[in-house]
């Protein structure tokens, strides 16, 4: 699946419904009179925002790499998630806010049909975008369209709420405000989630147990006895990796011997996995302060 071209499509459908269903839930909430809809409406329009972002970091992460930044641009998609995140923590206060406002002054809504089957349509709508964007997101591993899906399902949740609202108002006057309560929790819990995968990659992370076991069988032409491979770290650019590990040899080998060994295991890596590395070469009887 090609990243760039997945990135945009999954943007630009999610802008385009995003303006339909905002259109249809202010339509709803002004003929209704229902302030939870309109609010809703634009919380939808706001999705719009993330979108847009999507497709803006897509554009910018897929820019060939240059003297300035020789790893290339990947990192935008995580400084645009981090950039999501940021609007799903202001979504989330302003649940939290509007719950605890409409719980003190006791405040209810009235709804009608109009509402209930617009709401149900959102709800429809907004979840199957989450689970496009998520398909997305794992297939090119791009996490600014994760946070996308999110946001998505935010929006989804949103409208739930509004629908719990709707059929059981008359019941219970303060059911609004505590499902707004439990939902703006579930959007600070997706807000951290988002943001820590971003700064996460951003700040580097530690190769997994999984990559470096398939490294050493890659290597198993060399003696494991007299190669040791350790102090692994992984750089992660998005659309390219760069591996950096020591490899101890035995001490009788000669600096051309050892320069053709890591080589030859460099080599072995990017053919094998696609990453880039470089291979610190130290004599078998060194102790590392890392060991």
């Amino acid at each position: 699946m090609d990243k760039q071209r997945a990135g945009y499509l999954e943007g630009v459908i999610s802008v385009i419904a995003n303006c339909i269903l905002f259109g249809l839930k202010f339509w709803a909430g002004v003929v209704t009179g229902s302030i939870a809809l309109t609010a809703d409406a634009w919380h939808t329009l706001s999705d719009s925002l993330s979108s847009i972002i999507v497709i803006v970091a897509v554009k910018l992460s897929s820019k060939k790499p240059d003297t300035e930044h020789p790893f290339g641009h990947g990192r935008w998609e995580q400084i645009a998630a981090l950039f999501i995140a940021f609007l799903l923590g202001i979504i989330a206060f302003d649940f939290l806010k509007d719950s605890y406002t409409h719980f003190k002054n006791h405040e209810s809504t009235e709804f009608g049909i109009i509402a209930i089957l617009v709401t149900i349509t959102s709800i429809l709508v907004k979840e199957a975008l989450a689970q496009y964007a998520f398909y997305i997101g794992r297939k090119t591993e791009n996490v600014s369209v994760k946070a996308d899906g999110w946001h998505h399902r935010t929006d989804a949740l949103s409208s739930v709420l509004v629908l719990v609202g709707i059929l059981f108002a008359n019941q219970f006057w303060w059911i609004d405000s505590v499902l707004g309560a439990i939902i703006s929790l579930m959007l600070f819990y997706a807000t951290y989630q988002i943001a820590k995968e971003a700064i996460n990659k951003l700040l580097g992370e530690k190769p997994s147990s999984e990559l470096i076991e398939k490294i050493r069988k890659s290597i198993q032409k060399y003696d494991s006895e007299n190669i040791q491979l350790h102090h692994f770290h992984i750089h992660n650019y998005v659309g390219h990796q760069e591996l950096t590990f020591h490899i101890k040899l035995r001490n009788d080998l000669s600096i051309e011997e050892g320069h053709r060994i890591a080589t030859e295991i460099e080599n072995i890596i990017y053919e094998e996995f696609g990453i880039v590395s470089t291979i610190h070469v130290e004599p078998i009887t060194f102790n590392h302060n890392s060991d």
